[in-house]
């Protein structure tokens, strides 16, 4: 992809989208889609945060040209020509990233690549918003991430070990972000572990899915999400080796299933089935075959039964 006009220096009215600035500036190349949507999150932000200043109008007007020269390079691609495939695309990819760091936590594996993987998840939460409102589960898990990445990024500096896994977190505890512009600035200090409330992240997804995608259990973070590895695994190559899927059983029903006459499909229904369909692609891109396989029995048995 080539490379973009370089913005100017951010305004000071716009620190709040400086974080979500540096994600799309790390996947230029990791990842185009998610790059592109970070920025019009910021400039969606920005507009509505000053458009009026000459700073801030000069600032916009580049991240514009950024946005439009991505969108140019980026024509063809459905997930930014298609809402519902950018949507599906920027959900799995946040949701991988959360369930690395998650799975890193329960494990109790802390290191830097995990604490980034949680902050990074819940900006890319925040991202979603371009596609219209959050679910509770998202607001859920954004709260969470942002929490967890606080509290073990703190317990480190301390010289404290973090408590892995679930841990009580204060439902009125809103986690403000820190001004500082560093790499590896966090959000303030969170509370402490709380006995009265208690959230884990896995009892808002079952095996039944996350907003309407099948997740495979273990599953890994997305492509080029950093990850370091223990000095006692006794890894000495950087090769990495692929992760072992489960199939999901494909009922045999669907394979002589065809549509029965008296079925009437609405609006809702096919648009339903599409979403579907366009999750499988976007979960084949990071070779989760779990997901698409899953996904794509669900579309089918829509269409050929009215039902789910």
């Amino acid at each position: 992809m080539a490379a973009l006009a370089p913005l100017p220096p951010l305004p000071p009215q716009f620190k709040s989208i400086q974080h979500h600035l540096r994600t799309a500036q790390e996947h230029d190349k990791r990842d185009p889609v998610v790059a592109y949507y970070c920025r019009l999150y910021a400039m969606q932000t920005g507009m509505k945060i000053d458009s009026k200043t000459p700073e801030c109008r000069k600032f916009l007007s580049k991240l514009m040209d950024q946005l439009e020269a991505l969108k140019k390079q980026l024509g063809d691609n459905e997930a930014i020509t298609q809402e519902i495939v950018g949507c599906a695309h920027l959900e799995n990819y946040a949701l991988k990233m959360f369930l690395y760091a998650d799975n890193e936590d329960r494990a109790g594996r802390f290191h830097k690549n995990m604490i980034k993987s949680f902050y990074t998840a819940s900006l890319l939460i925040d991202v979603i918003t371009v596609f219209g409102e959050l679910t509770d589960e998202n607001v859920k898990h954004r709260k969470y991430a942002r929490w967890k990445a606080t509290y073990i990024h703190n317990c480190l500096k301390n010289g404290e070990t973090p408590q892995a896994g679930p841990v009580g977190i204060e439902e009125d505890n809103d986690v403000e972000e820190n001004e500082d512009a560093g790499s590896s600035s966090l959000p303030t200090q969170p509370s402490q572990p709380s006995s009265s409330s208690s959230y884990d992240p896995s009892s808002s997804m079952p095996s039944g899915g996350y907003t309407g995608i099948q997740i495979p259990p273990g599953a890994h973070a997305p492509a080029n999400t950093p990850a370091e590895v223990p000095h006692s695994t006794g890894v000495t190559s950087n090769t990495i080796q692929p992760t072992p899927q489960t199939i999901p059983a494909i009922d045999p029903a669907l394979f002589s299933t065809i549509s029965q006459g008296d079925v009437r499909l609405t609006p809702e229904d096919f648009a339903r089935a599409q979403k579907y369909c366009k999750y499988a692609g976007s979960a084949l891109q990071y070779e989760d075959v779990s997901t698409a396989v899953q996904n794509l029995q669900k579309a089918l048995k829509l269409l050929t039964t009215g039902r789910e």
